[in-house]
């Protein structure tokens, strides 16, 4: 199970802005982070429709945070791209149970537990634990 590229790439801007700690234009963002110029707007307009990025226009245009670092966390990032996270369509209010059993599946229990699980862990890992290092993710990479 994957996130979707988008969230990849989106969760790879955020991190750039908050690296740079200054206003970026959307080329060099796409540049920097190889992704795409045309992909790179589509994230950062829903980024910005979320409030995690802030958009300024004109000559010294580009974009840059809008929160503190240890404010915005994984979490904020994905479900701004994905929408609601779950393990398993059957969550989903609007799709269901395709049995009709919500209230009495046993898999359904179960793939709520672990959703809530994931999403706790999501919201731990702050933009500023991942730049000081601090989340598992950097441990991992550097052993």
């Amino acid at each position: 199970m994957y996130i979707t590229l988008e969230a990849d790439y989106a969760v790879r801007i955020l991190l750039y802005l908050y690296e740079q700690g200054k206003r970026c234009d959307a080329k060099t963002i796409s540049e920097d982070t190889e992704v795409t110029l045309r992909f790179a707007l589509k994230i950062l307009r829903k980024l910005a429709a979320a409030g995690l990025v802030q958009s300024f226009k004109g000559f010294k245009g580009g974009y840059e945070v809008a929160c503190p670092a240890n404010q915005t966390t994984l979490y904020d990032v994905i479900q701004t791209i994905e929408g609601n996270c779950h393990i398993s369509r059957c969550l989903d209010n609007e799709v269901g149970c395709n049995a009709g059993r919500e209230a009495t599946c046993r898999m359904r229990r179960e793939f709520a537990r672990i959703t809530k699980i994931l999403e706790q862990e999501l919201k731990q890992v702050t933009f500023q634990k991942m730049l000081e290092g601090e989340c598992p993710c950097a441990a991992a990479a550097n052993a």
